[in-house]
């Protein structure tokens, strides 16, 4: 069956307190897609962000980012009132997230909740009870690295960062009622989460997660096991992840991930990783693998390197691995991400697995060479976008494009008369009229909006995952034109 969806982050959704949330607004977005004959949301990953806001860099693979907890709800719960919500400085631009602003003014807000709930005779124990044994240990990860003034786990006193039992249970005791606090705003993330994600599934509308294939280093998963990860005796990584120069970044890119000891993996039959998948598919009802060819090798960056230029490719697992999923879970409801140079080794995984790739029609139109992101080139068994949340808008784009590719966009699509302010409309059904399976389309190039809107430039600091749609952005005109494509070309 051809489908269609829509992406966007769920921070970049409206709500009163600065950030998207899984607030009426989320509910009120499937509202949307629902009438608009769309049958998937895509959305970023939904892990607690660490320094730099990113969403692929989170302090664990097993937790939810607090900013998303919905105020409105805990003031209906008796834990907060609407003018304590209201009160709070959050930034006053609404097309933009402030990540200081938030960070300072949401979480005393969330403690107070946490307060309210305990004097209605809850517990820590209680919230950690309803919580995954991974989740509970972020919330003491975070706890001691509160302690720490913020500091990352490597920078923590020998004992505690080689976790010696006397240390770790003195800390424990210490830290039962912070943990505790943190339990307190997983459990509630899981509660919300739980509710908007099943509203979804009861209105035909099933999300597509996104999982990052490494952890940040700054974490609980590399705090707690180690034994995982490409350490040294004194837990410090030996090498990192990243990837090769490419045409995003002339020094590659150089993400600082610790590399997985896949040797210690195989021997467990890749238990965490079992784990972890687990959670997922409990999270999301599709699972997007970030960075899939990093299965079949991984770009390993000696420690300590300035750039990625001195990296080297390793083997990485391979099909085992996703044997042994197949195994566990039958079926994987997976999109492989495998973006970027692919050898035909990658492209030999992708295959075996069964997974439908991904295809981006802004990587389509290099008048240099023929290209596999063109439609023709397609088989049915991938998932097109116009673009990701690393792209640029499709008017963006557009507007940046050399003139010998964008007269191929206008020969390839026959459009030498289209307005540039509809000019993203073509994209959108260029990629509806292809034969993959799904396509799914950036609620921006649906917006027709323009660079301003772009979520994320790789190997950028600063500016990124910031960008919100206001409310009401997306009219009914435009949902009903949405809707009409979406039939027309079968995907309703």
């Amino acid at each position: 069956m051809r489908e269609c969806g829509m992406l966007l982050p769920v921070a970049s959704l409206p709500s009163r307190y600065g950030i998207g949330a899984f607030s009426k607004e989320a509910y009120g977005f499937i509202d949307i897609l629902k009438k608009a004959g769309q049958h998937y949301w895509q959305i970023l990953p939904l892990g607690p962000t660490s320094y730099g806001d990113s969403p692929y860099q989170s302090f664990s693979a097993f937790a939810g980012n607090p900013y998303f907890i919905n105020l409105d709800r805990l003031v209906e719960e008796g834990l907060l009132t609407e003018a304590e919500c209201t009160s709070a400085d959050f930034g006053d631009n609404p097309r933009a997230i402030d990540y200081g602003k938030l960070y300072l003014n949401r979480f005393p807000l969330l403690r107070r909740a946490y307060g309210r709930w305990k004097e209605k005779g809850h517990t820590a124990a209680e919230a950690k009870g309803r919580l995954w044994p991974e989740t509970v240990e972020y919330c003491f990860y975070m706890a001691v690295k509160n302690r720490y003034k913020g500091r990352t786990w490597t920078l923590w006193d020998k004992d505690i960062r080689l976790q010696k039992q006397g240390a770790m249970e003195v800390l424990r005791h210490e830290l039962a009622d912070e943990t505790g606090f943190y339990a307190f705003l997983q459990m509630k993330f899981e509660e919300q989460w739980s509710a908007l994600k099943s509203y979804a599934n009861e209105n035909g509308i099933r999300i597509i997660g996104d999982i990052p294939i490494y952890v940040a280093l700054d974490s609980a998963d590399t705090w707690y096991h180690p034994e995982l990860f490409q350490l040294d005796e004194d837990r410090n990584p030996v090498a990192v992840a990243g990837c090769p120069p490419d045409g995003f970044s002339a020094t590659g890119q150089l993400w600082g991930n610790p590399l997985y000891l896949w040797e210690y993996h195989r021997e467990t039959g890749y238990e965490w990783w079992m784990r972890r998948m687990e959670y997922s598919f409990c999270m999301y009802d599709v699972v997007r693998v970030d960075h899939f060819r990093g299965f079949d090798e991984y770009y390993s960056i000696p420690a300590g390197s300035s750039t990625a230029v001195s990296g080297t490719w390793k083997k990485g697992p391979g099909m085992d691995i996703f044997r042994k999923m197949q195994e566990k879970f039958g079926k994987l409801n997976i999109i492989a991400e495998d973006l970027g140079f692919l050898t035909p080794s990658v492209l030999e995984l992708v295959k075996d697995t069964g997974f439908p790739g991904m295809k981006v029609l802004e990587f389509a139109f290099d008048s240099r060479e023929e290209s596999d992101y063109l439609p023709h080139n397609y088989t049915s068994n991938c998932v097109v976008y116009t673009g990701t949340h690393d792209n640029n808008t499709i008017r963006g784009w557009y507007g940046e494009m050399g003139e010998e590719d964008r007269q191929l966009s206008v020969d390839y699509m026959n459009n030498p008369h289209t307005p540039v302010e509809e000019i993203h409309w073509d994209f959108v059904r260029l990629a509806l009229s292809s034969v993959a399976k799904l396509a799914v389309i950036p609620v921006q190039d649906y917006l027709g909006l323009g660079g301003e809107a772009r979520i994320n430039t790789p190997s950028t600091l600063g500016g990124n995952w910031r960008w919100r749609m206001v409310p009401g952005e997306i009219t009914d005109e435009i949902a009903v034109r949405c809707r009409k494509m979406a039939k027309l070309y079968g995907r309703g």
